[in-house]
């Protein structure tokens, strides 16, 4: 997500300063099925401590492939409303609601960005703002941060997941997908593939020779519901690339208001620190 400048969406992702977040969750949508919709519903569940979701508004900030909207209306939320920068990912949305939910007045999916003020206060507030992995991908972090706050009605919750800041390996992985996207797609394979190829292989020998497991377990169970290539292509190409250190979005978050409810951290590892606050 960004503001529609410099070309806007299309003109970004052909200039190589944006990956093609939603072309790769529409491929994506071939692959879920209820097993992935309830891992989805699981983590959300996980994530706030919330068992049900009945009564309450949520807003899925860059809702991405849609999946965790569907799961927030399996869970029995009053309104859902998904918007997301990428009309690729828009499309996901609507497919899904048109799946499932045909004709459902309870979700809404629309196209604006989380750095459009003026968008924003279109849209009102929520009892929930959720936005897991997409705040760092907007290329102006801590004012989208500032404006999924501002989206969160009195007493209610903010879910965020921002990407752990390792430092120089941050720098290195943020050169990567930058490459990445500056890349004609014929070469991609050739010049990006053998990073998770060594990865899988590593972690394949390690589920079967110390943990006594089956080397393509993570290709059954992902967690999230996701699924691994298709986090893999998000991973490798996932540009513009911003992270934060846990403390820092502590504190950020306290200033403007919020208190912490529930913390996961990566430590020093990769992928995503996973904050709820609540508003006061």
């Amino acid at each position: 997500m960004s503001d529609k400048k410099g070309g806007g969406h299309s003109g970004e992702i052909a200039s190589g300063k944006r990956f093609a977040f939603g072309k790769n969750w529409r491929s994506f949508l071939d692959t879920l099925d209820e097993g992935r919709i309830g891992d989805a519903i699981s983590s959300i569940r996980k994530l706030t401590g919330l068992d049900s979701l009945e009564g309450m508004s949520v807003v899925d900030v860059g809702s991405g492939s849609g999946l965790f909207s569907l799961a927030a209306m399996r869970l029995g939320a009053a309104e859902v409303l998904s918007f997301d920068y990428d009309p690729d990912s828009v499309r996901c949305g609507l497919e899904l609601k048109e799946r499932f939910f045909p004709g459902d007045e309870r979700w809404r999916i629309i196209e604006g960005s989380v750095l459009d003020e003026r968008f924003l206060q279109s849209i009102a507030t929520f009892d929930i703002v959720y936005s897991w992995g997409v705040l760092h991908h907007t290329g102006d972090l801590w004012r989208a941060l500032c404006n999924t706050g501002a989206l969160v009605g009195p007493g209610g919750l903010l879910a965020i997941a921002i990407y752990n800041d390792q430092g120089l390996q941050s720098r290195v992985w943020r050169w990567i997908k930058k490459c990445w996207c500056r890349t004609p797609q014929a070469l991609r394979p050739f010049l990006f593939f053998p990073i998770p190829l060594a990865y899988e292989l590593r972690w394949a020998a390690v589920d079967l020779l110390f943990r006594g497991r089956s080397p393509l377990h993570r290709w059954r169970s992902q967690g999230r519901g996701m699924n691994p290539w298709h986090d893999w292509i998000d991973w490798l190409g996932g540009y513009p690339f911003e992270v934060a250190k846990p403390e820092a979005l502590f504190s950020f978050f306290r200033e403007i208001g919020f208190s912490l409810e529930r913390m996961t951290t990566r430590g020093g590892e990769w992928g995503n620190n996973e904050l709820v606050f609540r508003r006061g």
